[in-house]
């Protein structure tokens, strides 16, 4: 479990997995947006279950194509962009996913629905998932169950339902793709109707997996003076423990002038921080030909005084090349001096039974070379504990890496088995001594203070 320095822990039930939500406590909108529209109540009328499918293709992505499947009673007097019509918007997992939702319910608002925070005055529930862990897809998979247990219609966004399309709890559902939120308002109109539409589809530029959806949507922000930009989206690695893969798939960038846009925008709106996310912002850009520190640079031109820059997650092996321009973008004013680079285990037999593609070694070059640089720098770091192929003496090799840098932010976390993944099929160490080791780094953890002298 992800701790702190000042004894507080992050509840694995709000799946918050990732440092770039420790602000993000609250995943439910409120709408805050006047509109002029009459208030006209949709009177739905009861009719024989019709069951058909249709194929809808969009003129502008020639090669997506989603099924409407029509079951139940139809809502044929629905209004469109009715104000009366309440959505609650339900996130879990990461800063990607907070980006995401507040793009859908901006979206929603600007069509004239209303969004909510009270669940049970809503009549559409957007629930917006993360895969990454066990806990996060159960309470995903007891919401569905509560929302249809209090007759409210659903649509189901995130990582579980793209990485796993078959699942029988989420069929007849209107689904959503983690590239497709741009059409968010195509689906929740049809949900109104009655229909069950999936839009699973992905976003292509020139033949080639693209971000995904435009940057220039409208948002409604959870915290109205920090903007996220998710700069990229999959990864470029094959993790044998993660499901996110699954969900998000190859390494897809955003032009670095499309983001570049999104930001002075944003500063032009209010916003005083800008933060960067993905799920591996070292690998932005290796897609479409240009670094990451090329579009740091971009983006630090257009900082306003008084503004700042935070930069996400990225792994160890991309962001070995870029050290020496890193370090400099970290001493920047309007640059946080915070990087999060999770290494998982300290231990080279384990990194490569999780094909991690870097060892031990690499992951220290980096702490080492950004501490010797960078002035007060928090290196961020992520650990799995009890992963199927970790001895008791790879165990003692992270806990040693833990106390050699006492890192100033850990996020601990035990191995869970995701279903699809290489490592679900290994055998597991008994809970006992995952909860163990979980235990013993957590309390390596608690016994240094590295803030003491800011007292």
């Amino acid at each position: 479990m992800p701790l702190f320095q000042d004894g507080t822990s992050c509840d694995n039930s709000h799946a918050l997995d990732d440092i770039e939500d420790i602000i993000l406590k609250n995943t439910d909108f409120e709408q805050q947006r006047p509109t002029s529209r009459s208030h006209i109540v949709p009177r739905p009328r009861s009719r024989k279950t019709i069951k058909s499918s249709l194929v809808i293709s969009n003129d502008k992505e020639k090669n997506l194509h989603s099924d409407v499947t029509y079951e139940g009673g139809q809502r044929d007097s629905y209004v469109p962009g009715n104000s009366t019509q309440k959505i609650y918007v339900k996130t879990w997992g990461c800063s990607h996913n907070n980006s995401d939702s507040e793009y859908m319910a901006g979206q929603l608002a600007a069509y004239g629905f209303k969004i909510t925070d009270e669940k049970e005055d809503a009549d559409l529930w957007l629930l917006n998932s993360c895969t990454v862990k066990n806990p996060a897809e159960d309470h995903f998979r007891n919401s569905i169950k509560d929302a249809k247990t209090k007759g409210k219609l659903l649509v189901l966004a995130g990582c579980v339902p793209q990485g796993q399309q078959k699942s029988e709890y989420m069929q007849g559902l209107s689904v959503i793709g983690v590239q497709q939120i741009d059409r968010v308002v195509e689906v929740v109109e049809e949900t109104f109707k009655g229909n069950s539409v999936r839009l699973m589809g992905q976003k292509k530029s020139s033949g080639k997996k693209a971000g995904g959806a435009s940057l220039s949507l409208p948002k409604i922000r959870k915290n109205p003076l920090i903007e996220i930009i998710a700069i990229n989206t999959g990864c470029l690695n094959q993790c044998t423990y993660c499901k996110t893969k699954h969900a998000r798939g190859d390494l897809g960038s955003y032009p670095p002038d499309e983001i570049v846009e999104r930001a002075k925008q944003s500063f032009s709106e209010g916003v005083v921080e800008l933060w960067l996310t993905s799920e591996d912002l070292g690998a932005y850009g290796r897609d479409i030909g240009v670094s990451l520190p090329e579009l740091l640079w971009k983006l630090v031109d257009v900082i306003p005084k008084g503004a700042m820059m935070r930069l996400g997650m990225t792994n160890p092996p991309y962001i070995l090349e870029h050290l020496e321009e890193m370090a400099k973008i970290l001493c920047h004013p309007r640059v946080y001096s915070f990087l999060h680079v999770p290494v998982q285990s300290a231990s080279d037999g384990v990194l490569m039974d999780m094909r991690r593609e870097y060892c031990a070694a690499d992951f220290m070059r980096v702490v080492d070379f950004l501490r010797e640089r960078v002035p007060d720098v928090n290196v961020a770091t992520d650990l799995i504990c009890g992963f199927p192929t970790e001895t008791d003496q790879d165990f003692e090799e992270t806990l040693a890496l833990v106390e050699k840098y006492k890192f100033d932010s850990l996020f601990i976390n035990q191995f869970f088995p995701r279903p699809g993944t290489p490592a679900f099929k290994m055998p597991r160490i008994p809970a006992q001594d995952v909860k163990k080791r979980t235990k013993a780094v957590s309390e390596l953890f608690q016994s240094y203070h590295p803030y003491t002298h800011k007292v």
